[in-house]
């Protein structure tokens, strides 16, 4: 019976290799610029604006004609946001949120609505890294680190998709990890809150699905490590350009990808892990 398992499992994952190979093949003969959708007037909130690969997102969707509204602990990062933002012709809103604080989150999705409009496209991107060995792993920080890379998502996205549902339109980013599917030494927590935001994300989309709000797209980005000073002195593969990533994320959004791996190679090292 065990090695009947071991075998279909094998069987199941060569045919997944085999779809992603197919898949591939079929986006490379099809132009992307066919299968874009336009977001030219869409507003779009990201988490975790105030700088790094928020802020970077902030600008390239702003490029598209997005209207930004972006959400930071950080005062003075939100408004530097804001302000690139309208320097290179765009619309933006900054809000000093605690997205831990799900009070908070309601009362300036409550602002945002009446200031700005409905959202349209969701990003939840804040996110932190303690950088320790569990042991070494502050109570607090862990505890930190579960509130703002998963949790946090459940606040924001209920503040926002009642609306999405209302119209059966609207788009929800997760930025999980590549950890959030295989772990690494040192980021006991970290890794965990990235299963828990990739969890989030699949559970998501399979309710939308059984709810028939098929106009409702949600996009899992699963990067590598990013050079933004989080993981400063960890050994993961290639450290990614923040820039890249950024881009990678508002295409995948533009082309409705439901699960991003940045870069795309790395999906194939998870079929092996599997």
């Amino acid at each position: 019976m065990v090695e009947f398992s071991q075998v279909a499992a094998g069987a199941l994952w060569v045919l997944l290799a085999l779809y992603y190979a197919l898949e591939a093949l079929v986006l490379l003969v099809v132009p992307a610029n066919y299968r874009r959708k336009n977001i030219r007037g869409s507003v779009a909130l990201v988490t975790g604006g105030a700088s790094g690969i928020g802020r970077l997102m902030c600008l390239k969707l702003a490029a598209k004609g997005a209207i930004i509204v972006t959400w930071d602990v950080s005062e003075a990062g939100n408004a530097e946001t804001v302000r690139l933002v309208k320097a290179e012709g765009g619309q933006g809103r900054a809000y000093t949120v605690d997205v831990c604080d799900r009070h908070a989150v309601y009362a300036a999705a409550t602002k945002v609505k009446q200031e700005v409009g409905k959202v349209d496209i969701l990003v939840n991107n804040a996110g932190v890294v303690t950088g320790k060995s569990l042991l070494h792993s502050p109570d607090t920080s862990i505890v930190k680190t579960f509130e703002v890379n998963a949790i946090s998502h459940f606040w924001t996205t209920k503040a926002f998709i009642g609306d999405m549902m209302v119209h059966n339109k609207g788009h929800i980013v997760t930025v999980a990890s590549v950890l959030g599917k295989t772990p690494l030494n040192g980021l006991v927590d970290y890794c965990a809150s990235k299963y828990a935001a990739v969890g989030f994300d699949e559970a998501l989309r399979v309710e939308l699905k059984a709810m028939g709000k098929t106009g409702i797209r949600t996009t899992l980005v699963c990067p590598g490590m990013i050079n933004t000073g989080m993981f400063e002195g960890a050994a993961f593969g290639n450290i990614l350009d923040p820039d890249y990533v950024a881009g990678a994320v508002v295409e995948g959004v533009e082309l409705n990808v439901g699960v991003l791996y940045v870069p795309k190679g790395i999906r194939f090292y998870i079929i092996l892990k599997k």
